[in-house]
């Protein structure tokens, strides 16, 4: 039974719903300013939440967020990489802890949530003042979203404030890509790392996959690469786990590699590194060998290789050995294969470019086609007749 009554305050009148929970215990919610609104509120979270079996206690709302992001975080401590389960450690202690941890759930609000992410992304709502990419944004946006769903299964609020936010575009960069003459260039100027750029830029591992790779890992008579692990850096230290994919796969490489491939083989284990640092022989390279900053060994490469192509990464060799395969006549699934990508799909969205000739291939295919076929009069020959 549900009753309704006034009480004053020196804010003025307020009102006071008193009603019984499912399990008999007595409740009640107040500071309604108007009788009808505690009326309503009253029929849907009560009345029609009972009988619906979706009753949610209010005061179960009234937990801050921040021990339900910490439960959060332990279900992906359990699925996640930890180099992934760090940025996500990051993104949030930076751009959403002093915004949401002390705050209760039932009092977040959809217009709220909007405000803070528009706030993040023009860098108005940010510690430093910097507008955070897109890809940050929806990080962060997510993670709170996933941590208020735990919140709705939990049932201690109804729904979830953060899910139907509007969130930044990601803008796709664009691809950089070198030519072979430029890909060996770029690798005379590397100085120790000669080996890695071709390695990266003919083959397309990922930089963590490469930094794994042992000797035992090289078919060199069948020119494989065996890509079961990736090393990252993790707070400082280097991290071996699944690839990204969490699958392994087998790739090739060129006979132009040979040479270099028996060379870092020759007088060393199994279980040897194909790749170490000549100044740290026997560990992984870091992250800090594949610089993306300016400053960085691979900027200075192409420096002094001559070669500017705007602001290019260690990443962009992988983006380089997939123009290099496609130029060389390679299918998409070889393709796919190579670079590891779940799909060949996704291999074609992310490179489209890179197959736009086929269609210049297509147009005379399907005109010689037709003319084997005779099929007969062109279209244009069609329209001078008036057919």
């Amino acid at each position: 039974m549900v009753t309704i009554t006034g009480y004053e305050t020196k804010a003025g009148r307020r009102y006071r719903v008193r009603y019984r929970k499912p399990d008999g215990s007595q409740t009640d919610k107040r500071g309604f300013k108007r009788k009808l609104d505690a009326e309503t509120w009253a029929a849907e979270h009560v009345t029609v939440a009972k009988a619906r079996g979706e009753y949610i206690d209010p005061r179960d709302g009234n937990i801050t967020v921040r021990p339900l992001y910490e439960a959060w975080m332990a279900k992906k401590r359990i699925s996640a990489k930890e180099s992934y389960y760090h940025t996500l450690e990051g993104a949030w202690a930076a751009n959403a802890a002093d915004m949401w941890d002390a705050r209760r759930i039932n009092t977040i609000t959809r217009e709220e949530v909007q405000q803070w992410v528009a706030s993040i992304s023009d860098g108005t709502g940010t510690k430093d003042g910097r507008p955070r990419s897109a890809t940050v944004v929806i990080r962060v946006v997510d993670m709170l979203a996933g941590i208020l769903d735990d919140a709705v299964a939990d049932r201690r609020i109804p729904s979830n404030p953060a899910r139907g936010v509007t969130k930044p575009r990601k803008r796709k960069r664009r691809h950089v890509y070198l030519t072979a003459a430029e890909l060996y260039a770029v690798a005379d100027g590397a100085k120790w790392r000669r080996d890695i750029v071709p390695t990266l830029g003919l083959c397309g591992m990922r930089w963590g996959e490469l930094a794994a790779l042992r000797v035992r890992d090289v078919d060199l008579e069948r020119h494989r690469l065996h890509i079961g692990a990736s090393a990252s850096t993790v707070a400082g230290k280097v991290i071996v786990s699944d690839t990204k994919t969490y699958e392994s796969r087998s790739i090739m490489y060129p006979e132009a590699l040979d040479a270099m491939m028996r060379r870092r083989c020759e007088g060393k284990s199994d279980d040897d590194l194909l790749f170490d640092a000549p100044h740290r022989p026997g560990e992984y390279l870091s992250n800090a060998d594949g610089p993306t900053s300016p400053d960085g060994w691979f900027a200075v490469a192409l420096r002094r290789a001559g070669i500017d192509k705007g602001h290019m990464t260690v990443h962009d060799l992988r983006h380089t050995a997939a123009s290099l395969m496609v130029s060389a006549g390679a299918n998409v699934k070889a393709v796919q294969r190579q670079l590891g990508h779940r799909s060949a799909a996704m291999t074609l969205d992310t490179y489209a470019d890179l197959f736009d000739d086929d269609l210049d291939d297509l147009s005379a295919a399907m005109s010689d086609m037709l003319a084997r076929e005779h099929v007969g009069k062109t279209w244009a020959e069609r329209e001078e007749v008036g057919e």
